[in-house]
């Protein structure tokens, strides 16, 4: 007869070594090995240390964000936006500065730039000696600013932004051209419209080719809303123009959608659809290499009832 294909095992030996295995003598890692209370300790060490270099990079970022990139010019973060809760419609970067940049910023911050720090209200008759004053937000690299400064100097330009080489560069730009109708603001157009202007103290708004914020998701962060409007209507005199521009076009068809429904604003068109491009809105290099590529640029252009 044949052996049975599984016989009953008998009671296994202990293993063969095999290279490199450890020794019988050695402890394993089972309940059997003993504790070692100085490598536990170095490990402890090791972490603490890891975490206390995380926190003061943490902290070295934090005053790198909250300081002055140049004596005397504009403020890092000067209404202290980390204590903000509210969902921003820009995102803040920093990029190189030229020396031109530069030099701008640290010549004439002092006499045309200022901070939105939302301590203290605005006199912009004083601030522009007289002028009526259109609060423009977001200039980008403020070629556009400049020369719709230049073509109209009985019109004060309130031009914020936060990106500091667009700041330098717009205030190079103006010196050149021997304007003086422009100041430049840094920081949230949000807290300077809130707390630092009149009512009723604007003569008009501009805000072109913001930030689409193209994802769903981001929606919420475009800067043309109706709560946006709402804060808007307060600081616009009667018959104020609002006048926006992108080359998004659902962030077009949201800004006349927003605009239309609104009841402190009428539209400038019989027709209740966009504008063309007036006059004063100058075609700037980017939006000319839009253009090239097929886009669609919508003007929106209402009056403040």
């Amino acid at each position: 007869m044949s052996e049975p294909l599984n016989p009953t095992p008998e009671t296994p030996g202990p293993a063969p070594e095999t290279p490199g295995s450890a020794p019988d003598s050695a402890p394993g890692p089972g309940l059997d090995a003993a504790p070692d209370p100085a490598g536990a300790e170095a490990a402890t060490d090791a972490e603490a240390d890891a975490a206390a270099r995380r926190a003061a990079s943490f902290e070295r970022q934090r005053r790198l964000r909250q300081e002055p990139r140049f004596p005397g010019g504009p403020a890092a973060d000067p209404a202290g936006s980390h204590h903000e809760r509210r969902i921003r419609s820009f995102q803040p970067r920093r990029s190189r500065v030229t020396t031109g940049q530069e030099d701008a910023l640290q010549r004439l911050w002092p006499k045309w730039g200022l901070d939105i720090d939302g301590r203290g209200v605005l006199d912009l008759p004083t601030l522009f000696d007289g002028l009526p004053v259109v609060l423009e937000i977001g200039f980008g690299m403020g070629e556009a600013t400049a020369q719709m400064a230049a073509e109209d100097p009985d019109t004060g330009i309130l031009a914020v932004d936060v990106h500091t080489p667009g700041q330098g560069n717009l205030l190079g730009l103006a010196d050149r051209a021997g304007v003086s109708n422009v100041r430049v603001a840094n920081g949230d157009a949000i807290i300077l419209l809130r707390e630092m202007l009149e009512p009723a103290a604007l003569d008009g708004l501009r805000v072109y080719f913001p930030d689409p914020w193209p994802k769903k998701r981001h929606h919420k962060r475009r800067l043309i809303q109706t709560e946006f409007l709402d804060l808007v209507a307060q600081r616009l005199k009667p018959g104020a123009l609002v006048h926006c521009a992108t080359d998004w076009e659902p962030y077009a068809e949201q800004m006349l959608e927003v605009l239309s429904a609104h009841p402190l604003f009428e539209n400038t068109q019989p027709d209740g659809g966009y504008a063309p491009r007036p006059a004063f809105r100058p075609l700037t290099r980017f939006e000319g290499q839009g253009l090239d590529k097929g886009h669609v640029v919508h003007d929106v252009l209402f009056t403040r009832r």
